[in-house]
């Protein structure tokens, strides 16, 4: 069931997403600390928008990190490219400590570990080296608060692999994850994923309420007229710590 897209039940009247804000809770997140967000907000985006490996091109996502970084302050300039790599990544968690970590590439979860794994410019980055890159900030005592994967298939057919992302990121001791269930259209993406992050600005909104209010400006906003089915937006899915 965890592959429903509960966002987008309807009742003949309305969406679920339009009345409630939404999260994915699995019983191992119970124990995590709930705390509200700080003032101090730090991101390190990361992705790719060529095509690597055989994986086709996702042209929208430089865009998508360039815009991110613009309401950020104090954010650095993105990985991009031959720049995202699994070194890269280790020296810029080791040297800063990052609330939010945004990734824009490839990539798939499911039940079968080899076929789980992020897209970089030369290389996977597996379920293992996504949980050392998180447990860095964990050793230093700042763990990752937000892990945002925004251009990954989290759960094709799988009910289990969104649980799975949940499972490694709150191992390493990450908070939150935002992850899609199947893979979105590449110009929609950018359009929810920089309104959620627009949202998370105003610090008296909890993460699952600025996923709300991104998803309902797709429904309602005429800028986003073209994005209005729940196709484009209600596969983004919040697991762990909604605050």
């Amino acid at each position: 069931m965890y592959t429903i897209p509960f966002a987008a039940l309807h009742d003949g009247q309305q969406f679920l997403i339009q009345k409630y804000a939404l999260a994915s809770v699995p019983s191992l997140c119970l124990s995590q600390s709930q705390s509200h967000r700080s003032g101090s907000q730090t991101i390190l985006l990361g992705g790719l928008s060529q095509s690597v490996q055989g994986f086709s091109a996702l042209p929208c996502a430089e865009y998508e990190l360039t815009t991110i970084q613009a309401l950020f302050k104090t954010a650095p300039q993105p990985l991009l490219n031959e720049k995202f790599t699994f070194p890269a990544l280790q020296r810029s968690l080791n040297q800063t400590t990052y609330s939010t970590v945004h990734v824009a590439s490839h990539g798939q979860f499911s039940a079968n570990l080899d076929n789980t794994f992020i897209l970089t410019y030369d290389d996977k980055l597996t379920m293992a080296k996504l949980e050392e890159l998180m447990n860095l900030t964990s050793i230093q005592g700042k763990p990752v608060d937000l892990l945002t994967l925004s251009a990954c298939e989290t759960a094709v057919g799988n009910d289990r692999a969104a649980l799975g992302l949940a499972g490694v990121a709150l191992r390493a001791g990450v908070n939150s994850a935002v992850a899609s269930l199947w893979q979105v259209d590449d110009e929609a993406t950018p359009a929810v994923i920089i309104e959620f992050y627009s949202q998370l600005q105003n610090l008296s909104l909890s993460k699952a309420k600025a996923l709300q209010q991104a998803q309902i400006r797709m429904l309602t906003d005429k800028s986003y007229v073209r994005y209005r089915h729940p196709y484009y937006w209600s596969a983004f899915l919040l697991i762990g710590n909604w605050l």
